[in-house]
């Protein structure tokens, strides 16, 4: 595409027609434009140029025109305002003395309000240009008079603005803060140097303490409490010092607003970073101080003798402990074996004592065996051999003893006496204690206290269980799980019937364990169910109800009235009257109400055909229905569904 180049366009280029890229500037980040179209004005005009339609030279001076405006529309960005605005002071951007100026050396920061306007008072008195006219005239030439002139008012300038700097209690708190000060902080000192070094290093930064008056370092005799004070003081430093920078900008000599939060937020930044910088030296100071401070030294040195001291005590302690515990258990366990010991000579000694008796016992018995031996010779008396057997066998060693004294020496008739009469002595021994076992049982049983226990409670021990107190069993034992405290206390007073902790644990061995009877199952649902309530249903009839309802009364009264001559009308087996659920079974009550039908087909579905007493059971669960009537209905209804299943 050619393009006539007498005609410059700014929305028209070179560069775009050669497909070139195009650099805009603006306040952003630079952006690169590739293959830029002219469009709207533009285009128009381009497109009259390359059709070689020549416009008037006041368009092409218009377009020029509006190519400048646009050019100078440009907005200065960011970076236009880094070389803008810095703070200088002084003719030469260097820092003056406002304290030398106003002769306020001795003082500076020190210096009251009321010595800094009396000063400038006198200052300017001293150095007004009108006061110092004459110095004008020793001048020779013009060139130095007006050098001489100039460095009059420059100097009266001056401490004008160093006036007003002092003056004004902020701008005087950035100049102090500015002003000559030694920022360096003691590293290393010897421990008798420690005050002298680091007390007036504090000092010298307590200056810019917002809280005046500032603790005092002290000197070694100075309290703890008065150190830790000291310390925390440090450690929580606030400071009014602010910190102008080199680079900081002046917010008066900004351009435009946006230009001036540019300055306050690079201001910001600046600020920020030297006050960090500055507490960091201060917490430094503090550091330093506290590591080296004897007092401290001191005190942790006695914290850790104090610490080694209570360690050292535990473990004393401790070995104590062992000490007597071991101590103890040798005495518990010399004390078990001085026991054991004892208890095995008793044991031996016991043993040896019934061994003893039972020679003598053995001895007592042949020396028995030995003097009735005559007498079982001659049967004197009908005296047996059994019968010296069960004296040796029943007399102890003192009766058998006294008795062979009795016979010794003496004939064979005094000895059968003897053994007869003591024969007879033991067996009414021995009836009396059959008489008096016999009435224990009757009477109670004696414990090993002697305390009778009545038959009663022996009864009550083997009472059965019932079934409400097996259940309550079963239920206590689910509630009351292991682990919980006196279980068994807990589970016999749930029970409620007096049964004892003994019969219970043996209950839950024996009673629980057993399983269900399969053929009582019934019964016990019979028990368990509630009697079916009457329901007056609109379709059930009036002879329904009142046969459902029929008292026992007048069940009697139709059973006696019932006679052999009703029997035999009927031409068929004799039929009870009153029914099992005491319902009658005449011919009236084969009308079958929704309600009973419905309770028919619940039972037989409850009771299939394997069931025993299958038509007794569905009879039972049918309000007013006999075993008949029951089979009649099912029989009908088979034949109703076999019916309609045909027709179908």
């Amino acid at each position: 595409m050619a393009v006539r180049t007498s005609i410059q366009l700014i929305s028209y280029s070179q560069e775009l027609v050669d497909g070139q890229p195009l650099y805009v500037s603006s306040n952003c980040l630079p952006v690169k434009a590739l293959k830029y179209e002219p469009a709207g004005h533009a285009f128009h005009n381009a497109a009259l140029k390359l059709f070689g339609c020549e416009e008037d030279d006041t368009t092409e001076v218009d377009d020029q025109k509006v190519g400048n405006d646009k050019e100078q529309a440009y907005m200065p960005s960011s970076d236009s305002y880094s070389n803008k605005g810095k703070k200088k002071s002084g003719a030469d951007g260097k820092q003056q003395d406002h304290y030398a100026l106003l002769g306020l050396s001795h003082l500076r920061y020190l210096a009251t309000e009321d010595q800094i306007r009396k000063s400038y008072r006198e200052a300017a008195l001293r150095h007004h240009p009108d006061k110092l006219a004459n110095l004008l005239l020793a001048e020779e030439t013009e060139a130095a008079k007006q050098a001489k002139k100039d460095e009059i008012e420059n100097h009266f300038k001056s401490i004008q603005e160093a006036y007003e700097i002092l003056i004004d209690p902020v701008r005087r708190r950035i100049y102090d803060s500015t002003d000559e000060f030694d920022d360096e902080i003691p590293t290393e000192c010897a421990p008798q140097d420690f005050f002298k070094v680091f007390g007036p290093a504090f000092m010298r930064n307590g200056r810019w303490s917002v809280t005046q008056p500032i603790p005092s370092l002290g000197d070694d005799s100075t309290p703890l409490k008065d150190v830790d004070n000291f310390y925390n003081f440090w450690y929580s430093f606030k400071s009014w010092r602010e910190f102008p920078h080199a680079d900081e900008y002046d917010l008066e000599q900004a351009e435009s607003r946006d230009h001036k939060r540019w300055m306050e937020r690079q201001n910001a930044k600046l600020s920020e970073k030297a006050r960090k910088e500055e507490y960091a030296r201060i917490r430094a100071l503090v550091d330093n101080a506290y590591k080296r401070d004897p007092r401290i030294l001191r005190r942790k040195e006695e914290e850790k003798a104090e610490k080694q001291r209570k360690k050292e005590a535990k473990v004393r302690a401790k070995q104590l402990q062992e000490e007597e515990a071991a101590r103890a258990a040798e005495e518990e366990r010399r004390r078990k074996e001085e026991e054991d010991k004892r208890a095995a000579e008793a044991a031996l000694q016991h043993k040896k004592n019934k061994e003893k008796e039972k020679k003598l016992l053995r001895k007592e018995r042949t020396r028995l065996r030995t003097l009735s031996a005559p007498v079982l010779l001659q049967h004197l008396h009908d005296l047996s051999e059994e019968d010296v057997e069960s004296l040796c066998m029943t007399l102890g060693i003192e009766q058998l003893r006294s008795l062979c004294d009795k016979m010794d020496n003496k004939e064979a008739l005094e000895r059968a006496k003897l053994i007869q009469d003591a024969r007879g002595y033991n067996s009414n021994t021995e009836g009396k204690k059959i008489d008096e076992t016999n009435g224990s049982h009757l009477n109670g049983s004696v414990d090993s206290n002697g305390s009778i226990l009545s038959s009663s409670s022996f009864e009550k021990k083997e009472k059965p269980w019932t079934k409400e107190e097996i259940e309550l069993l079963r239920k206590g034992t689910q509630k009351y799980p292991k682990g919980t405290s006196r279980r068994w206390e807990v589970i016999s007073e749930y029970i409620g019937t007096g049964r004892s902790v003994e019969e219970i644990l043996k209950a839950t061995k024996t009673v629980l364990l057993q399983k269900p009877d399969a053929t009582k199952a019934f019964d016990s649902f019979l028990e368990k169910r509630k009697p079916a309530a009457t329901i007056a249903s609109p379709l059930s009839t009036r002879e329904e109800v009142g046969v459902v309802s029929m008292p026992s009364r007048t069940e009697n009264t139709t059973a006696k009235t019932s006679s052999p001559e009703d029997s035999g009308k009927t031409g068929s087996s004799p039929v009870d009257v009153v029914s099992g659920n005491g319902v009658s079974s005449s011919s009236e009550q084969d009308v079958w109400s929704a309600v009973q039908e419905r309770a028919l087909i619940q039972a037989l579905k409850t009771f299939p055909k394997e069931t025993s007493q299958r038509w007794e059971r569905v009879a039972t669960a049918v309000p007013g229905k006999t075993v008949n009537q029951c089979k009649k209905k099912f029989a009908l209804l088979k034949e109703n569904f076999r019916s309609k299943k045909s027709t179908a």
